[in-house]
């Protein structure tokens, strides 16, 4: 019996330990995670990253960069760019984290079709070691430029009329008791003041392509009402030099956009047409089809764009005759407006022009799916 007292707990602690074994060799023996490591990882991120990224130790010499760190000019030839170089000396100093700016323009660097400017930040690793984060900036600092060159012609072409204005209204308050004076000074403020309010609304019209506003759903648009909507906007133009506009037969034809975009850049390419020819000589409109796009096609026999200047006559406030300009209120915008419309809706404006014979302003728009439709009396929209 005494015997029992110890065999018992013997085969419990025998049955425990056995149980015990058996669960440690059925448990699953852990297995390193399949795929790259973290290492691995980190860089391949590097590597693809956009951004250029650039070690460098205490001498400042590069340890490790990616290939954007190349394609931004930073590491040329395996060795850091000389600025940044002297940025890592200042950072190794003061132990702070150190802006670059590398307008490498500025600089007479020039990496082909690569970037003008580059701006980054160096940070201190710890150890002697310094990282290099830079990004391609030139997109912004092109639109920077573009931001205050606008803004001073803007500003520029505000004062004219409005200082012409006050200037103006002074000699009417001058010449109060001489009618005739005061009717003259006065067509010379109404006319002032409507080409500062067409300024004005050119200007809105020209924010709003540029993306300030959400532009209008596309509808199929008769090209015929298009036509007639462009010509009777261009009529008082038309009546004050004597220029008659011609169009050949309407065409049933239907383009993808919106129909009142549409009239603006054609009307503004009838405005010029007839603003730079002389007095009688002929203007025409053409429409057809072309592949899966509508061309209209403005024509004049009027003075004529070297070549040399034939791009820029789309820049905004690009005037080809400043003094023609000035005398019929230009605002330089129209092209420009005629442009935006144009890629705004999927297309181009195009230019053949020479200098004594005339030119041919061609809008390009894609055509509707069904081609053509809608009866020649519709005006709504040119909607099926």
């Amino acid at each position: 019996m005494a015997n029992l007292v110890w065999i018992v707990p013997a085969l419990l602690a025998g049955f425990v330990v056995g149980f015990a074994i058996g669960r440690v060799r059925r448990r699953p023996v852990a297995q390193a995670p399949a795929g790259p490591s973290i290492s691995i990882l980190i860089q391949r991120l590097t590597q693809s990253s956009q951004q250029a990224i650039v070690i460098l130790n205490e001498f400042g010499d590069v340890v490790q960069y990616n290939p954007r760190a190349v394609e931004l000019g930073v590491v040329r030839n395996r060795r850091v760019d000389e600025h940044t170089k002297k940025a890592a000396e200042l950072v190794r100093e003061t132990g702070e984290p150190v802006e670059i700016d590398l307008f490498l323009a500025d600089r007479g660097i020039h990496l082909g079709r690569g970037p003008d400017a580059v701006r980054g930040e160096i940070r201190p690793l710890g150890d002697g070691f310094m990282a290099v984060d830079a990004a391609d900036e030139s997109e912004a600092v092109r639109l920077e430029a573009t931001r205050r060159d606008f803004v001073a012609n803007v500003s520029h072409e505000l004062k004219t009329p409005v200082g012409a204005m006050a200037l103006l209204a002074e000699a009417v308050l001058d010449s109060v008791d001489d009618p005739v004076s005061v009717r003259r000074f006065t067509d010379k403020i109404l006319r002032e003041a409507n080409r500062l309010g067409t300024l004005v609304t050119e200007l809105i019209a020209l924010s709003r392509l540029q993306g300030a506003e959400r532009l209008p759903a596309m509808n199929a648009v008769e090209v015929d009402a298009v036509v007639r909507d462009a010509l009777s906007r261009s009529q008082p133009a038309q009546e004050s030099t004597g220029i008659d506009i011609a169009t050949d037969p309407e065409s049933c034809l239907l383009v993808e956009g919106d129909r009142t975009l549409l009239v603006t850049a054609l009307a503004n390419l009838l405005e010029n047409a007839v603003a730079y020819s002389p007095p009688g000589s002929p203007v025409s409109i053409s429409r057809r089809q072309v592949g899966g796009f509508v061309e209209i096609a403005v024509t004049d026999r009027g003075i004529g764009i070297p070549e040399e200047e034939q791009q820029r006559v789309f820049e905004r406030f690009y005037r080809l005759d400043k003094a023609r300009s000035r005398a019929t209120g230009g605002t330089g915008l129209g092209l420009a407006i005629v442009k935006h419309v144009a890629a705004n809706h999927g297309g181009e404006v195009k230019l053949w022009s020479r200098p004594g014979t005339g030119s041919t302003f061609t809008l390009r728009i894609p055509a509707h799916a069904n081609g053509t439709g809608a009866s020649k009396g519709d005006d709504n929209g040119g909607k099926p």
